[in-house]
């Protein structure tokens, strides 16, 4: 196969909306941090909703996007959903999940303090050459050949990790 053909994880990246400043907020960010070993960044809104009690301006989620050493975090976040996605959860270059309960991936432990929450994971993939998009000088456009397709991120999730997909 062509070094160039190659697909790779770009990012990841976990995310929680928890709807609440304060407290439950709190508790998201240090869930965040403990099950990624990163800083959290909090999220905020943009909109108003009266009726939520929601203004531009206020946290209400907090993200965390990883770059580097995601490979073996990614395994374990697999394992909480039993190695199992559905196709439509495959976007092109993206793969998307939810995880009801934080408890169920491998490595985490339960916290009295934070309760039971759950989190929304992504994964980006790249090719080689991507960065021209992202450049600032001579930024430039991915040709046909280097885009990823859905079935070949399904194909690049079932080789790499074993995953299976459900109708």
């Amino acid at each position: 196969m062509n070094k160039l053909q190659e697909i790779r994880i770009e990012k990841l990246s976990l995310s929680m909306g928890i709807g609440q400043a304060g407290d439950p907020l709190d508790k998201a960010v240090k869930l965040m941090e403990s099950i990624s070993g990163s800083k959290a960044v909090q999220t905020t809104t943009n909109k108003r909703i009266p009726t939520w009690n929601i203004r531009p301006g206020l946290a209400v989620g907090c993200l965390v996007t990883l770059r580097k050493k995601k490979v073996e975090l990614l395994k374990n976040l697999l394992a909480a959903v039993k190695n199992t996605l559905k196709a439509s959860q495959f976007s092109g270059r993206t793969v998307s999940f939810g995880i009801p309960e934080y408890i169920d991936i491998p490595e985490a432990k339960y916290d009295p303090d934070i309760g039971i929450i759950g989190l929304q994971v992504s994964v980006t993939l790249e090719r080689p050459g991507y960065r021209v998009i992202r450049r600032s000088v001579r930024k430039g456009k991915i040709g046909k050949n280097s885009q990823i397709s859905s079935e070949e991120t399904i194909e690049f999730m079932k080789n790499k990790f074993n995953v299976e997909i459900e109708g």
